[in-house]
C-alpha cells in the first residue's frame, strides 16, 4: 500500500463487477449483488441532516449508505489488517486501527485522546506539537448528551456534531467551552463523579433511551456541581441539538458481529446509528475494525 497525504492510503484496488454471485461460504446468502468494492475499513463519514447521512469510505470511494437501507449487503474480511496511520501490515489492531509503533508514537493515539485531562500540549508536551496546535490547543466543548442515558463528554468545538453522531446521541447540549483540551478534561473528570461518561451500546441500538430527559435541567445540575474556578467556562447557550438516524426499526436484542470469527457476513441493512451498521439481528461496529481489509458487496 502506498501512503496518501489525505487519508493515509494511495494506490488501492477498486473493483466493479456486475451481477456477481458467490456461494462458496456458508455464511453468505444466494443473493445476487451488483457492486463489489475492496478496501480497508475506516470510521463511517457522517453529515448532520434529518436523518443523518452516512458514507462508508473504501479506498478512494465513498459508498452512500442511506440508500442501501432495506437492501442486502455482504461483507467479507480478507484476513489482513493495515495500520490506519502508516499503512503497514500489522498482526493486531490497537485503539481501533493502529499498528503498535503508531499506537505508541502517533499523536492521534496519544492517551489524551481517550482521557482529555492527560493532554499536556498546553505545557508544550506532545507527541507532535504541530498536530497539537490544530487538535489540542483549540477551543473544546464539554457537553451532555443522551445516548443510552445521560452522559458527559469532551470534543473540539468544531467537531461537536461529528462527535455526537459517532456516539449515537439523540440529543445534546453544550455545557462549557475551554481554550484547550486539558482544561475540558478537568471539567469532565469533576462531572464523571456524578454522570456517566460511557454509552451502553446495546441500549442505544435497541432504542432504549429516556426521551423525557430534560437536558437543560441536567445542565443546571451539572453547573452547580462544578468548583467555582471551573464555572467561569460555563456557556449560556441552552439550545438542544436533536439528532435522527436512518433506522427503519430498532432491535429487541443486539448481537455484535466479530468479523475475525465470522469472516463472511450477509444481511439486510436495517439502519445506521453511531458507528454501527444494523442488520436484522446483528450489528457491526465499523470503527472497531479500522484498517481491516474487507470486500463489500451490495
Amino acid at each position: 500500500m502506498l501512503k496518501n497525504k489525505k487519508n493515509g492510503w494511495g494506490k488501492c484496488k477498486f473493483i466493479l463487477i456486475f451481477i456477481r454471485q458467490k456461494t462458496d461460504n456458508h455464511s453468505f446468502t444466494n443473493k445476487t449483488f451488483n457492486m463489489f468494492l475492496e478496501g480497508n475499513l475506516f470510521k463511517l463519514a457522517a453529515e448532520y441532516n434529518d436523518p443523518v447521512s452516512y458514507w462508508l469510505p473504501l479506498n478512494e470511494k465513498l459508498v452512500y449508505l442511506n440508500e442501501l437501507i432495506g437492501h442486502s449487503v455482504k461483507i467479507h474480511y480478507q484476513g489482513i489488517i493495515n495500520c490506519i496511520k502508516c499503512g503497514r501490515r500489522t498482526p493486531k489492531s490497537y485503539q481501533q486501527g493502529f499498528c503498535y509503533q503508531c499506537f505508541m508514537t502517533a499523536p492521534e493515539a496519544d492517551p489524551g485522546i481517550i482521557n482529555p485531562e492527560l493532554d499536556m500540549a498546553h505545557e508544550g508536551i506532545s507527541r507532535d506539537m504541530e498536530w497539537a496546535k490544530t487538535y489540542s490547543l483549540v477551543e473544546h466543548t464539554v457537553y451532555l448528551s443522551l445516548t443510552s442515558g445521560i452522559k458527559v463528554g469532551v470534543t473540539r468545538s468544531s467537531n461537536v456534531y461529528t462527535r455526537w453522531i459517532d456516539q449515537g446521541a439523540s440529543q445534546a447540549i453544550s455545557l462549557a467551552k475551554t481554550p484547550y483540551r486539558h482544561l475540558a478534561g478537568i471539567i469532565e473528570v469533576e462531572l464523571k463523579k456524578h454522570f456517566n461518561d460511557k454509552t451502553n451500546w446495546q441500549d442505544m441500538l435497541c432504542g432504549r433511551t429516556n426521551g423525557n430527559t430534560d437536558l437543560i435541567a441536567e445542565k443546571k445540575r451539572a453547573a452547580m456541581l462544578l468548583p467555582e474556578e471551573l464555572k467561569t467556562y460555563l456557556t449560556e447557550d441552552d439550545s438542544i441539538t436533536h439528532i435522527n438516524y436512518p433506522v427503519t426499526r430498532y432491535l429487541d436484542k443486539v448481537k455484535s458481529i466479530d468479523i475475525e470469527k465470522l469472516t463472511g457476513f450477509s444481511g439486510i441493512l436495517t439502519g445506521i446509528k453511531g458507528q454501527y451498521l444494523m442488520f436484522d439481528d446483528m450489528v457491526l461496529n465499523v470503527r472497531k475494525y479500522g484498517g481491516y481489509l474487507v470486500s463489500f458487496e451490495y
